[in-house]
């Protein structure tokens, strides 16, 4: 199957790529007598995202819009899955929810520009977001952090982040079983299929939402949860989304309010079914923050509120600049992805501007061949979460994350695959089949120039008869190649920029 467009990676897209593989496979420790290095994001967005676990779900998104560019190779997208995946389980991984126990001791003392946070009555006197506050009422002390009736935001992305795996590698995992680091380092273990159910359960138990942080439950958070609900569904062909729905239905009702014109009045932060209060911050930038979780799912809506914020906030209006209501970069790097998404080029364009201008876009490294943004800030490593959520407008093609969801390429488990590249050395910009034409189109790059010319090899299998293939390296009949076996062939080729078709 061609992707839609046949689109190929940017070089930015491709430093990305080398930076993620630099934190991905560079060991670290993640167990309680460790810390993850430094580059791992647990800075961004005080006092929520605070937690290391939050740059390995967002740096997952780019792995499937990127597989939209090289359908016909994806082990590298697999491998920095896996790694992110055992690094989510592992003691960091959920440090809040394991070691956050009870009430916040610091509840009078919090810094006032984190007041806000908090609803106005509570302020003082309620622990703010980023305090998960296991132990308390009504659930008490559970040590299992998938398990627990609280916690939504960490089994939601966990499970999502697994129905991504799921997607790009199309082996049948979701029974295989694996470990979570809980309270006291106990053990639980858990498998995909299971950890879905439980969400799907959870889902339509609650029609408010299961809670994140307890007693907090967070739209971000719900249709996170959905999100990977509904790509689970596509790949397996269950109904566990078949919930959120009646949740959307349930926020549109409760979470937000309208003016009299119908312009966007208030959206939930977050809603204490305790305490029966909303909580909501920079109105209307609330909204924003989780229209990429809910747009592939609920495009009505989800337009709906990306229309309601963007002119309220005035970033579709050409007559006057972009504003920045927020000190957050994230607010106008998820109104990029958005309007990326939905194909907004004016606003696009104007928040693009933004990004070029005052983001600081920088290559870096020993041989100036990763990529990423600086937002200004005076550290060693782009700072993680942001970078993740800007590289997805950078990533792909308008469209592209809501096709993951809806529209997911599932034939190409089936087809010529690349494999064995020699990564990060060798770069593939682009691979894909043309099933009509009966070729696999291969771009290659020298992902580490200093390895350029370097002899390699790669393989490509799922071949229907590797004897009667044909190769051509940049136009020129290219006859350096093997069978290997009853489906694969392997061909040699230097490390450098070619163009590599594959007839069969």
């Amino acid at each position: 199957m061609s992707a839609p467009g046949n689109p190929q990676l940017s070089d930015r897209t491709l430093g990305w790529l080398r930076f993620m593989w630099d934190k991905a496979t560079t060991r670290d420790d993640w167990t309680d007598q460790g810390e993850p290095h430094e580059w791992w994001d647990r800075y961004g967005s005080p006092p929520m995202c605070v937690f290391p676990r939050f740059d390995l779900s967002e740096m997952a998104y780019t792995l499937p819009i990127m597989m939209e560019s090289t359908p016909a190779w994806r082990e590298v997208y697999v491998r920095i899955a896996d790694e992110l995946l055992w690094r989510y389980t592992s003691f960091w991984g959920g440090i809040d929810w394991i070691t956050l126990i009870g009430p916040d001791p610091n509840v009078d003392r919090y810094s006032p520009e984190w007041l806000c946070c908090a609803p106005d009555s509570l302020r003082g006197r309620y622990a703010l977001p980023g305090w998960t506050a296991n132990g308390i009422e009504p659930w008490g002390l559970q040590p299992d952090p998938v398990g627990a009736d609280g916690n939504l935001f960490y089994r939601g992305w966990l499970n999502l982040t697994l129905s991504i795996r799921r997607y790009l590698s199309g082996e049948a995992t979701e029974h295989a079983s694996f470990d979570v680091t809980g309270y006291r380092n106990q053990q639980f273990p858990w498998t995909h299929s299971r950890v879905a159910h439980l969400l799907s359960h959870q889902l339509g138990e609650r029609p408010q939402g299961p809670h994140c942080e307890n007693t907090k439950i967070w739209p971000t958070c719900v249709t996170a949860a959905g999100l990977g609900l509904h790509l689970y569904d596509r790949l397996l062909g269950t109904d566990l989304h078949s919930p959120f729905p009646r949740w959307a239905e349930f926020a549109r009702t409760h979470y937000m309010g309208l003016k009299p014109n119908g312009d966007l009045d208030w959206f939930a932060f977050y809603y204490d079914p305790v305490e029966e209060k909303v909580a909501t911050l920079h109105e209307p930038y609330n909204a924003l923050i989780f229209l990429h979780m809910l747009y592939p799912q609920d495009r009505h809506w989800g337009g709906q509120l990306y229309e309601l914020c963007t002119r309220a906030i005035g970033f579709s209006d050409t007559r006057h600049p972009v504003v920045q209501i927020a000190r957050d970069p994230r607010m106008v790097i998820t109104a990029l992805v958005l309007a990326r998404e939905i194909g907004d080029v004016t606003t696009e364009k104007r928040l693009a501007e933004i990004v070029e201008n005052e983001f600081e876009p920088r290559w870096f490294g020993s041989e100036n061949n990763r990529f990423g943004f600086w937002f200004g800030l005076d550290e060693a490593w782009p700072r993680g979460q942001l970078n993740a959520m800007l590289m997805m407008a950078e990533a792909g093609e308008p469209g592209a994350w809501s096709r993951v969801f809806n529209a997911p390429l599932t034939s190409v488990h089936t087809e010529p695959t690349v494999l064995g590249v020699d990564y990060p050395n060798l770069g593939i910009s682009r691979a894909s089949n043309d099933l009509d034409r009966r070729q696999l189109e291969i771009t290659t790059t020298a992902a580490t120039p200093s390895q350029r010319g370097t002899p390699t090899t790669i393989t490509i299998d799922r071949l229907p008869d590797p004897k009667a293939v044909t190769v051509t390296l940049d136009q020129q009949d290219h006859h350096h190649w093997r069978v290997t076996s009853g489906d694969s062939i392997q061909l040699d080729l230097d490390i450098d920029a070619h163009d590599v078709i594959v007839g069969f």
